[in-house]
């Protein structure tokens, strides 16, 4: 389904690597101010029970505080993305199990947020429950990096949740760590997790794989559409 751009002239500007984008791109730089000028939907309006706790827009995340641009706790994605996970819920529905969503579209104030709270060494609150065995002046680059795929609205962040026979009382499974866990335990393909948690984690990326997403095998939760062409352009539309 066609889904629609701001018809003004996208800036092009040169842009550091980030996780999961390959080297020497060319980031474009959008000027839509809106949902629909770039093309985006709410997960919840092609399915309106999805399971949704999307973390930046509250304190439950490695910032430690509501991340900047998340003014709602919502999942927007460009349609074909948003068509593409609605389908990978509908699978898992037959199997009696759900997605859990964590972080869908990013606008770029929150990425620039991140590095910011990266480049602040004194803040060490969130390191116990998520960079334990890092120093925090090891999370810029390939952890936190001043450029993310899921400002180009194609990329979700989510996990996987087992329901009873009537589909209710559904709870995440096992994965091996939560969210946002920059360690290497939480690379998809760890040897540091368990055979039960390395099974569910592929429970998880062969629903998405079958509806073309792709993994970043740096993060088990982390998902992009593959889309033709994909999409280039950044946006910094704040989520509300």
């Amino acid at each position: 389904m066609r889904y629609v751009f701001a018809i003004a002239l996208l800036v092009t500007v040169s842009v550091t690597v980030a996780a999961g984008i390959p080297g020497n791109t060319t980031a474009e730089i959008s000027p839509a101010t809106t949902m629909a000028e770039a093309g985006m939907v709410d997960i919840r309006s092609l399915v309106p029970d999805m399971a949704e706790d999307m973390k930046y827009a509250g304190s439950d995340n490695f910032t430690g505080a509501p991340v900047d641009g998340y003014g709602a706790a919502k999942c927007f994605l460009l349609r074909p993305a948003a068509e593409a996970l609605a389908r990978v819920e509908q699978d898992l529905r037959k199997q009696h199990l759900r997605l859990k969503l964590w972080d869908c579209y990013r606008p770029t104030r929150a990425v620039a947020a991140f590095v910011r709270w990266g480049h602040d060494l004194a803040d060490q609150r969130t390191k116990a429950g998520h960079y334990p065995n890092l120093d925090k002046s090891q999370l810029l680059g390939d952890y936190i990096a001043p450029v993310s795929n899921h400002s180009r609205g194609a990329t979700t962040d989510l996990t996987l949740m087992r329901c009873d026979e009537h589909d209710a009382h559904c709870q995440p499974l096992d994965m091996g760590t939560h969210f946002d866990m920059f360690d290497p335990r939480a690379h998809t393909d760890s040897k540091l997790v368990t055979a039960a948690q390395h099974a569910n984690r592929d429970l998880l990326r062969q629903a998405m794989t079958a509806r073309g997403f792709e993994n970043y095998t740096m993060e088990w939760w982390h998902y992009t559409l593959a889309m033709h062409p994909q999409p280039t352009a950044l946006y910094n539309v704040p989520v509300q």
